[in-house]
């Protein structure tokens, strides 16, 4: 058996998606955040001269701190623009002399509202603590170990560090590093140095007056006990009354098990800036983008007259050309963006009226494909729309992924979100008896009452999601 080799030519037919530079910009500029965005549009700055931020009062001479939608921009422009029609056209001075910002996002924030003007100003867990030990009465011996325990505390306040590495550390004693580290457990916070856990309790007890004998036994031996609420094991033992030990429970779930936290780590995130505002009328819900979360752009000037005066330099003319595209689909981008996310949050505020209305209790489950049927756009665009986006409402900032999950089937036979079911969950818990808690049972029981056809092991898993206790470790004696 032989084979041929050789060449052949053929002609044949494919259809497939070519990716360009511009489009694969627009889908990135989609999926940002506005940090995100922010920095890719500072990039764009540093690397097209031809693009330039709009001043500030300017945009804020026109704008409000939020801009709403118009009805022009309700019904974006679907047809691909002629650039180079628009180019030469823009560069024509107007009837009025100023410069033509069709397609050109509008300054929004009269007052510069940019991340890098915030200053950190919170107090971080160490500065708290070092502001104190200075007037303590400590030798200079101590007060330095005193401050290396300090700054190797972590971040809720625990010393991961035994005394016997600090001692070789420092080149001291064992015992100045314990007299420096009951100091520095003294201070505000109680609790602050402690080692695990239960150390801290007792710290914060012995500092509230109320360290007794039963209270260390209780956090020492029983802890685990208490958290399973075994409280007539816990009496037994001690052979103190079940309500004695319920009340010294009470008690030590109001301390602080991470005194750390309540400082700043200098690392989390400080601001969320909603991008939609919807705000209820008389007519209905006004859908608003909030303008400070779009970065506003326009064209140079100056570099609008040079590529005017630029008509024998081919070179130059083209070179000037390239850049001011760029500068129009940028700018084109951002604002389809814009557009996009504003048709997505309309969507769901039509399907999620309920919510809006009434609250999270009556949130109806919505998937993706349900907004990319309502505006004829893929799934992925809707992904990319709500990735990182927040909506201010009268209930609060929501991520727009909030208002999309699964759920149950009420008895009308339409379909009820599981965070709809979790607030239903909580008002049960809320309003059950405590000496007598209700089972996951008769929650699956109470919820029927309420029309949801729901699994007692699907109230579980909701239960455990809101970190709600099982019903025996509800219960009060």
């Amino acid at each position: 058996m032989s084979m041929k080799l050789g060449y052949d030519l053929t002609i044949e037919q494919t259809q497939k998606l070519v990716m360009t530079p511009e489009l694969i910009q627009a889908i990135k500029i989609l999926q940002f955040n506005i940090q995100e965005l922010d920095g890719y549009v500072q990039d764009q700055l540093l690397t097209n001269p031809v693009l330039e931020s709009e001043p500030d009062h300017e945009a804020g001479e026109r704008d409000g701190d939020a801009e709403e939608v118009s009805a022009e921009t309700k019904g974006p422009d679907r047809s691909e623009p002629d650039w180079e029609e628009y180019i030469r056209g823009s560069y024509e001075e107007g009837r009025d002399g100023q410069w033509d910002r069709q397609w050109i996002e509008r300054q929004d924030d009269a007052e510069g509202d940019f991340f890098e003007r915030y200053v950190d100003n919170d107090l971080t867990l160490p500065e708290h603590l070092l502001f104190q030990l200075q007037f303590a009465d400590l030798s200079e011996e101590k007060q330095r170990v005193g401050k290396y325990i300090i700054e190797s505390l972590d971040k809720n306040g625990y010393l991961t560090s035994t005394a016997g590495e600090i001692s070789s550390t420092l080149n001291v004693p064992e015992e100045t590093v314990d007299e420096a580290l009951q100091v520095v457990q003294s201070l505000d916070p109680l609790g602050v140095g402690a080692r695990d856990l239960r150390e801290c309790l007792l710290i914060q007890l012995r500092g509230l007056g109320l360290l007794t004998e039963e209270f260390r036994l209780v956090v020492t031996e029983h802890l685990e006990d208490l958290a399973g609420n075994r409280l007539t094991q816990i009496a037994r033992e001690l052979g103190i009354s079940v309500e004695e030990v319920q009340r010294m429970g009470d008690v030590i779930r109001t301390l602080e098990p991470k005194p750390g936290r309540q400082f700043s780590a200098g690392d989390e995130t400080k601001y969320i800036i909603p991008d939609i505002i919807v705000e209820r009328t008389e007519d209905g819900y006004a859908i608003t983008v909030n303008s400070s979360s779009t970065p506003h752009l326009r064209v140079s000037s100056y570099y609008r007259d040079l590529l005017h005066r630029a008509g024998g330099d081919d070179q130059l003319s083209s070179y000037l050309s390239e850049r001011v595209n760029a500068a129009l689909w940028l700018i084109r981008s951002i604002d389809q963006r814009k557009q996009t996310i504003y048709n997505v949050a309309e969507a769901i505020v039509r399907h999620q009226k309920a919510f809006f209305d009434n609250g999270s209790k009556y949130m109806k489950t919505l998937t993706l494909k349900d907004i990319a049927e309502d505006l004829g756009i893929h799934e992925s665009t809707v992904s990319r729309s709500i990735n990182g986006k927040y909506l201010q409402c009268s209930h609060g900032v929501f991520e727009l992924r909030h208002f999309f999950s699964a759920g149950v089937r009420a008895g009308s036979g339409e379909g009820v979100s599981s965070n709809s079911v979790k607030e239903f969950i909580k008002e049960i818990v809320e309003s059950e008896d405590p000496k007598k808690p209700y089972s996951d049972q008769a929650m699956v029981a109470k919820l029927a009452e309420k029309g949801f056809e729901i699994s007692r092991r699907t109230v579980a898993k909701y239960r455990d999601e809101l970190n709600i206790p099982s019903s025996s470790r509800r219960k009060r004696y």
